[in-house]
């Protein structure tokens, strides 16, 4: 059995989700990929694939396997890269996951730059606020805001997201301004939650050189960041987002910020992967990339204060 080969096949499947598809991406007949997994097993003498008529999914001892075939594949691409040719070495498949406002408004819009730079690189973009696990569902690396939960993974940091409170016009003209932040308990607020555990995100603010959150009574709650602006805009109560969602409101004045001396506390933005995976060339530029991208940005600052993730 050649067992980088195994590995390869092993890795395909995995991140297809599919035998049918990953022989289809490789050339090769389903049966012969089935074989080269029966072997696999035999070999190791352990079970890496839960099979059903409809499915797969990793064992444990699967999912550890297959982080290792990562590194290892990823090493011996990053190592031949250099001497193929002449070729661009930066090509491959490359799946990310993005948040799905800070994806669809700030990084897919500038794809194509990235496509013109790395021709070579097949881009698998996922937009989602969940809180994906990148070994057990193939995913090569994760653009994440807030404090990192997951301490196996490695992460490259990008910047910190700046944050305003604000509110429509007509809300300010039937509720009046808050001119303090203890004033908050008198006014409504959208409540913004969590679509991953279902708790509101508090609101925090700098007071005299500290974070302090403070929670707004409200009577709407949503857990997308786009409705909670729309929210916003229509009067129905205060908000505080992120500067990249409601800059152009704030310059037409549907928006108006208010509490400006008391302002929120940035969180942190990073890129995240797991272990092993930056010594594929197509990452590692993707990261150069995006670090960039992020840099012309200004609604990232630094330095940052570790929130929860939002």
């Amino acid at each position: 059995m050649d067992r980088f080969k195994a590995m390869q096949i092993f890795v395909r499947i995995v991140e297809a989700d599919s035998f049918t598809r990953a022989a289809e991406t490789l050339g090769l007949q389903r049966a012969s990929l089935t074989a080269t997994m029966q072997n696999l097993e035999a070999y190791l003498g352990t079970q890496l694939l839960q099979r059903t008529t409809r499915s797969i999914s990793l064992t444990s001892d699967g999912a550890e396997f297959y982080a290792r075939c990562v590194e290892i594949l990823a090493a011996v691409d990053a190592a031949e890269g250099p001497f193929r040719g002449g070729g661009d070495a930066t090509q491959g498949r490359l799946r990310i996951e993005l948040p799905g406002a800070l994806g669809r408004r700030v990084v897919v819009p500038r794809l194509a730059d990235f496509h013109a730079r790395h021709p070579g690189v097949e881009l698998v973009v996922g937009l989602s606020d969940r809180l994906a696990d990148l070994t057990r569902d193939g995913i090569d690396c994760a653009l994440r805001v807030g404090e990192l939960e997951d301490s196996s993974l490695i992460a490259r940091p990008i910047g910190s997201m700046r944050f305003v409170t604000c509110a429509a016009p007509g809300y300010l003209a039937r509720h009046g301004t808050p001119q303090h932040i203890d004033d908050l308990s008198r006014h409504l607020g959208i409540v913004h939650f969590s679509g991953r555990s279902g708790r509101p995100f508090d609101w925090d603010f700098m007071v005299d050189g500290r974070a302090e959150r403070r929670r707004v009574p409200g009577t709407i709650a949503v857990n997308d960041a786009d409705a909670y602006v729309s929210c916003g805009l229509q009067g129905l109560g205060l908000i505080q987002a992120a500067t990249y969602m409601v800059d152009e409101h704030l310059a037409r004045g549907t928006l108006v910020q208010v509490l400006a001396d008391w302002p929120s506390v940035p969180m942190p933005v990073s890129l995240v992967y797991p272990k092993g995976r930056l010594a594929a060339p197509r990452l590692r530029v993707f990261a150069q990339w995006i670090e960039a991208l992020f840099a012309q940005q200004a609604f990232l600052c630094r330095p940052s204060t570790p929130m929860e993730n939002r």
